[in-house]
């Protein structure tokens, strides 16, 4: 399945400004300084732009959850980089024991080396996404050829495991280039980013990771932690198992309710 296909505002305009840059150095040789100058800035804007995992110049992008699911007071917890044999099954007795849903968004190669888990996920009511196939952190780098079959292989993946084709997609970090959109219209994909973003990759200190995920939380907002790749806390856990029984507590006082992306579409 496929979608058709419209480059975003930048991407027009980036194009019209190197066939503008063609036409006028053709017309006036000698403003090809100018016309090299153009462009050059024109590639540093994009390259920027692939680095900004919240922005939506290179294409569509989910940031926050739609209005109806606003005034639902929904958010949405998105859980990276897993299925993880360690983290993930203790993830999904703290979500359960808070009747909370998940949006777990896997690594190709993980899923086929732990396929029980992917399948554990779906049957407590969770969802499973696209995260990628190898997971490479040189994702935004790859040309259109590379990245489509890197995500085409996880989609293959996930969608035999669990029996439900993945919905959305995100490129590891969050990184991109123009390539992508393209890509998930050809494979029926959106994109997905996040409203807060706790670094708990790299920082183990709870208290800073819950500050990051709570502070100005409201409904709509898609929170990102990892079952995979976590930091390690104080006292030697995967910092989400720390943190992610207080955001529940958190959630529930303020009257939120966790949903998956895709339950926040109805």
């Amino acid at each position: 399945m496929s979608r058709p296909w419209s480059p975003s505002p930048a991407l027009k305009a980036s194009a019209a400004l190197h066939a503008g840059a063609a036409i006028g150095t053709v017309a006036a040789p000698s403003l090809w300084p100018w016309a090299v100058g153009a462009l050059v800035a024109n590639h540093a804007v994009i390259t920027v732009a692939g680095l900004l995992p919240r922005t939506t110049l290179l294409g569509a992008n989910m940031t926050r959850l739609p209005t109806a699911a606003k005034a639902r007071r929904e958010v949405a917890l998105t859980i990276d980089d897993g299925p993880d044999p360690d983290v993930t099954p203790r993830v999904l007795d703290l979500l359960d024991a808070a009747q909370a849903k998940a949006t777990f968004f896997c690594i190709g190669w993980r899923a086929r080396e732990h396929p029980e888990l992917c399948r554990e996920i779906v049957a407590r009511g969770h969802r499973v996404e696209n995260h990628g196939d190898a997971h490479s952190n040189l994702f935004s780098l790859f040309g259109p050829g590379r990245m489509r079959a890197d995500i085409a292989a996880a989609q293959a993946t996930l969608s035999d495991i669990t029996g439900q084709a993945p919905l959305f997609f995100r490129p590891t970090a969050g990184l991109r280039n123009p390539f992508l959109d393209p890509v998930l219209a050809s494979l029926d994909l959106q994109l997905a980013a996040w409203t807060r973003r706790p670094y708990d990759t790299r920082d183990g200190r709870p208290e800073q990771v819950l500050q990051r995920l709570t502070r100005g939380l409201g409904p709509g907002d898609i929170l990102l932690m990892h079952d995979g790749h976590a930091a390690l806390a104080p006292d030697g856990r995967p910092v989400l198992l720390s943190t992610l029984p207080v955001l529940l507590e958190t959630l529930r006082a303020q009257g939120l309710r966790p949903v998956t992306l895709q339950q926040s579409l109805t």
